[in-house]
């Protein structure tokens, strides 16, 4: 579920600065309402100026055909780990330091080519359709609990603390092996912890726990293969921190493009069969990432007619791509019955999203029960009705307060 979240960076909330001030993101945005500047920008081309955090003048991908172009590209490569915004740069890791070995042997998030390759294959079968359809059953049983959990609280109640971020966290610790035991301190920890010595700690606890009694899981799966420890320890960090808050995001944005577009939602609730469909139209007009992990340029090559240096540093916009009208008939719109397969809501390539078809399946099933369970839901407030700051130094929108009443 590698979602491009790093699991080494630990950073805080970080503003972009004045939205027009140059070649930077645009700070003006908000998850269901992306700064206007993406479109005033496509209008000139596919690709733009964007200055780095550290100085370096890299490139902005806004254009679908041309983010796809790059995102699939062998010529990329993940490193350095430039970003736009915060400490620009990260620093190689100390490898005298146990948790920084850990996570360099095994980060899919920085790896590249055949390292990357190998330890990708190790978990992929466990997210397939295939896989994903045994979970099903756990899956609803945790949305129903959750559901009941919401309707316990106090009106007006958050949504997202309540509902999309438990789901997240419950089903993102049951596929990855983590023993019920250990799930509090997984939330505790992982989820909401900022402590990294810690979350390596809690790594440790999980394997060993696994170790002692194997299922048939992510975890049991690592630790019977044929990876170093360092790999499956970092491997897993990976996997604990990447895709989770995804899901909750998306969870908790859906149901705000629902609630702000009625005529959607009665469709939805109508055409209950739409909800596969709908589920794609939610990852594209509601897209987290503002930007990417940057890929750089390996050697001078030329895509789609843009000419890009080696060593110079692409930033793919899958909020802008998203928005592309040259691949969505009007792209502003919310539209529940919009075939939006092609999105770049999961990325794309060979560092696209592993858990996508497990994130297909919570968002469908939470959203599903929320709009057929409480025929009374209305949505009272939003965080993301405001512009907020950006989560990540990989710069994404956050789900924030979804405040909901019945």
């Amino acid at each position: 579920m590698t979602d491009p979240e790093s699991p080494s960076t630990g950073a805080q909330p970080t503003a972009a600065v004045c939205p027009f001030s140059g070649h930077t993101l645009p700070s003006d945005g908000r998850p269901l309402a992306p700064s206007p500047f993406f479109a005033e920008l496509r209008t000139e081309g596919g690709a733009h100026p964007l200055r780095f955090a550290d100085g370096h003048e890299g490139l902005l991908v806004t254009n679908h055909e041309l983010a796809r172009s790059v995102l699939s590209d062998s010529r990329f490569s993940q490193r350095p780990q430039r970003f736009p915004l915060g400490r620009g740069q990260i620093v190689e890791p100390d490898l005298a330091n146990p948790d920084a070995r850990a996570l360099a042997s095994a980060d899919l998030l920085s790896l590249d080519g055949s390292a990357h390759e190998r330890l990708r294959k190790m978990v992929t079968g466990r997210f397939s359709v295939k896989a994903v359809r045994a979970h099903r059953e756990t899956i609803e049983r945790i949305v129903t609990e959750q559901l009941e959990h919401l309707l316990a609280q106090p009106t007006p109640a958050d949504l997202t603390l309540h509902f999309a971020e438990p789901i997240s966290a419950r089903i993102h610790a049951h596929v990855l092996g983590i023993i019920p035991e250990l799930v509090d301190d997984f939330v505790t920890t992982v989820v909401y912890g900022t402590d990294g010595h810690a979350k390596h700690e809690f790594g440790r606890r999980a394997i060993k726990a696994r170790r002692q009694s194997p299922g048939d899981d992510v975890l049991s799966d690592l630790i019977a293969s044929d990876l170093t420890d360092d790999e499956v320890l970092g491997l897993m960090m990976v996997l604990m921190v990447s895709g989770r808050d995804s899901v909750a995001y998306m969870i908790a944005t859906s149901t705000v493009a629902l609630f702000t577009h009625p005529d959607q939602l009665a469709t939805l609730r109508e055409k209950s069969d739409l909800m596969p469909t709908a589920v794609e139209e939610f990852l594209r007009f509601g897209a987290m990432f503002v930007g990417l992990f940057p890929r750089t340029a390996t050697e001078d090559l030329e895509i789609d007619g843009v000419k890009i240096a080696a060593g110079q540093t692409i930033s793919v916009s899958p909020v802008a791509a998203n928005r592309d009208p040259q691949r969505f008939d009007d792209p502003e719109v919310f539209d529940v019955e919009r075939d939006a397969f092609g999105h770049l809501g999961f990325g794309f390539g060979p560092h696209g999203c592993i858990g996508q078809q497990l994130a297909r399946v919570e968002i469908r099933a939470a959203i599903s029960a929320l709009i057929t369970r409480i025929p009374t839901l209305e949505l009272i407030d939003a965080d993301q009705l405001r512009v907020q700051p950006f989560q990540h130094e990989v710069p994404t929108y956050r789900a924030g307060k979804v405040l909901v009443s019945w």
